[in-house]
């Protein structure tokens, strides 16, 4: 696309993260990235963070999460003529972003980062009668850790997402709890599976979005907003169905989740790098006590042969163990890189603190050894493996579904995996920026308010299932 010769009226609204805002093309199946800074930041190195967004995912994150699945886009310069008011903003819009207001969307620089949109199944030759269908999801973390270095036995037994649950709703981010897990997500086993889909539908937040024709039409960005209806959305999403439709709107929701669960245990190709397999102890990825599913259920399904090697979740799953330490582990590997930065600051370049985000980074993540020699290389390969986890911590599914008639041909160029019967699917991986060093220290910090809360809230010895505290 020639960006500088198109009018700012042929964008609009798309959504909104934390670090960006996305508008979609009304006509080319392209969206642009803006991103936001803080307030007393400047622009001045825009295009170069965005070329750093563009290295990070296409040079690190593709070779470790699949060459079909991660779409990096490219850097571009946009109409500087594109702000608020022309992108077709809903009303609600300032009612939506209170929560991100200390950050401002840089309309000024002229850098974007232009990506495909991925809400439409553009592989797939469909009819006018049949809009694209798609679905978002943020699986979050999907494993217990395992590091000798956790020092809160309630980490062992409750999973990141539950334990964050209780500290957001305490602290007024969300009025309602999330009986999603990752872990059951994470299973393998469709049953639990099933049941985590169920639970993003029920109580959405951030985490589960719908789009039909690239248009957002369920997800609750804040939890002002009110409930939606499942009753309603079943109505809107009728005509995705294929001829034979379910007769309830129960059953049709219950199709559609078993629909996103084949195209997440649906096989991809297996051609992405071929890094050492990283396995953490069973009872790591069995369950956590924070999921609302009755135990016994989940005690009779933890022999389940887990998910297939070459699915999405599993790739996913294997970078995000990338993080062997915890953040326990990592902060005091952060704190001597920072002492060695104070005495040579100049190895920062060396270290690749900030990049560059090439062949030799992903080199360093992937062959950073086992064991602490006490050395500063030792310590940024680590700190380099925790901040690939956690971008795969912290990455989003799109799950694009059609009908598929028999009169449909699917293009060669890009892999379509079955779903269930009637349906064609596609699956990529987005959000994938790297996640700055600098934040190691936030982290670690929130992650000791975060459990302090949890361990007063999950008791060893005592049943976990959906315990609430007044605030």
């Amino acid at each position: 696309m020639e960006l500088e010769k198109m009018d700012e009226n042929d964008w609009r609204y798309h959504g909104e993260g934390n670090r960006s805002l996305v508008v979609s093309h009304v006509q080319n199946s392209q969206v642009l990235r803006l991103l936001k800074y803080p307030m007393d930041d400047t622009t001045d190195q825009a295009f170069r963070h965005i070329q750093n967004i563009v290295d990070y995912s296409k040079n690190v994150m593709k070779p470790l999460l699949g060459e079909e699945c991660v779409h990096h886009g490219v850097s571009t310069f946009h109409p500087r003529t594109l702000q608020g008011p022309a992108l077709g903003l809903p009303s609600q819009f300032e009612v939506w972003r209170e929560s991100r207001c200390d950050k401002v969307m840089d309309t000024f620089s002229g850098c974007a980062l232009c990506l495909p949109n991925l809400t439409q199944l553009s592989a797939c030759r469909l009819s006018k009668r049949s809009p694209q269908l798609c679905i978002e999801i943020k699986p979050k973390c999907g494993f217990l850790p395992f590091s000798q270095h956790v020092t809160q036995e309630v980490k062992r037994r409750v999973c990141r997402f539950c334990m964050h649950q209780h500290f957001k709703l305490a602290n007024g981010k969300w009025k309602r709890m999330s009986r999603y897990c990752p872990l059951d997500l994470f299973s393998g086993n469709k049953q639990r599976m099933y049941f985590a889909i169920k639970h993003l539908l029920e109580e959405p937040q951030n985490n589960f979005k719908i789009f039909t024709s690239g248009e957002l039409i369920y997800g609750c960005e804040d939890d002002r907003a009110k409930q939606q209806d499942l009753c309603e959305l079943a109505q809107r999403l009728r005509p995705h169905f294929p001829s034979g439709q379910p007769p309830s709107n129960k059953a049709l929701l219950s199709e559609l989740i078993q629909a996103i669960v084949g195209a997440l245990l649906g096989t991809l190709e297996p051609g992405h790098a071929g890094e050492p397999q990283r396995r953490a102890p069973a009872e790591s990825r069995a369950y956590c006590q924070g999921s609302p599913l009755h135990p016994e259920l989940l005690r009779n399904v933890v022999g389940s042969p887990g998910l297939p090697k070459h699915c999405i979740l599993y790739r996913i799953l294997q970078t995000q163990m990338l993080d062997s330490l915890d953040i326990e582990g990592v902060y005091p590997l952060y704190r001597r890189v920072e002492q060695h930065l104070e005495e040579i600051p100049k190895d920062r370049g060396r270290l690749q603190i900030d990049g560059p985000y090439n062949e030799k980074f992903l080199e360093k993540v992937v062959n950073c050894p086992s064991e602490d020699d006490g050395s500063v290389e030792y310590a940024v390969g680590k700190i380099h493996q925790y901040r690939v986890a956690m971008t795969a911590k912290d990455c989003s599914v799109l799950i694009a579904l059609a009908p598929c008639g028999q009169d449909d041909t699917l293009e060669p160029s890009l892999e379509i995996q079955p779903s269930k019967p009637g349906f064609t699917s596609s699956v990529s991986i987005l959000d994938l920026d790297p996640k700055p060093y600098e934040n190691i220290a936030h982290q670690y910090k929130l992650d000791s308010k975060i459990v302090t809360l949890a361990s007063h809230l999950y008791r060893e010895g005592q049943d976990c299932t959906l315990v609430f505290q007044p605030v």
